[in-house]
């Protein structure tokens, strides 16, 4: 495969750590441009950190590939225009500013009942989220619906979002009755899923939680 340099946002959150970590790893990749509010406590020789303003973002540097892992919650954000502001403004004006960098390639996380029609405010801007970007004309785009996100949200100094903590207890036990696409799933399962396709494959593509469980298993995340 020949040589990658990628733009990654949202590498403080649960899938995006993920996303990142495994692109550090991996040799087809040359750099790695990470985009966020603040800067993360990594370095790496792959690694380039940029504190923007998702409002007013910059023009990056040259990339074929980009993976957007922004989101918040309405009670984290504040209010329904605030969420919208992350979910949808801010993973848009990054998916433009990497096609306008030289992306072809594109990875998102999304979520479960994800619709631009749906009565559900939340399910509702996930939808037209993605709609927007498969409107920007990528060759590749491949959006992951995950279920509940089971990960360690304290070790990046995030709350646990509300219900989630019972959600998922409840999700482990009664797993064996619970339809794959509505089970919890591993964050290094969703980042591992994008970074195994979006390199590969063109056109567009969902993967639900059913899918993602099953594609690979999780790489083992740093110490």
């Amino acid at each position: 495969m020949a040589a990658r340099t990628v733009v990654v946002a949202g590498a403080s959150a649960l899938v995006g750590r993920e996303i990142l970590q495994g692109l550090l790893a991996d040799d087809s990749v040359v750099a790695v441009h990470s985009l966020g509010r603040r800067e993360l406590p990594l370095k790496h020789p792959k690694l380039t950190q940029y504190r923007v303003d998702f409002k007013a973002l910059p023009a990056l540097p040259r990339v074929g590939e980009a993976f957007i892992a922004l989101g918040t919650t309405i009670k984290v954000a504040g209010s329904q225009a605030a969420f919208r502001a992350v979910d949808f403004d801010a993973v848009v004006a990054v998916a433009k500013a990497a096609k306008a960098a030289g992306a072809s390639r594109l990875g998102v996380v999304s979520a479960m009942g994800a619709s631009a029609r749906s009565p559900v405010f939340y399910n509702r801007v996930k939808g037209e989220m993605e709609e927007a970007l498969s409107a920007l004309g990528f060759d590749t785009l491949v959006i992951a619906r995950p279920s509940f996100l089971a990960g360690d949200r304290e070790a990046l100094g995030q709350p646990l979002r509300s219900g989630e903590k019972l959600a998922l207890r409840v999700s482990k036990l009664l797993a064996p009755l619970i339809p794959a696409n509505y089970a919890s799933v591993d964050a290094r399962l969703v980042a591992n899923a994008l970074l195994t396709i979006v390199p590969r494959e063109r056109g567009r593509r969902v993967l639900l939680s059913g899918e993602l469980q099953n594609l690979r298993k999780p790489a083992a995340s740093p110490p």
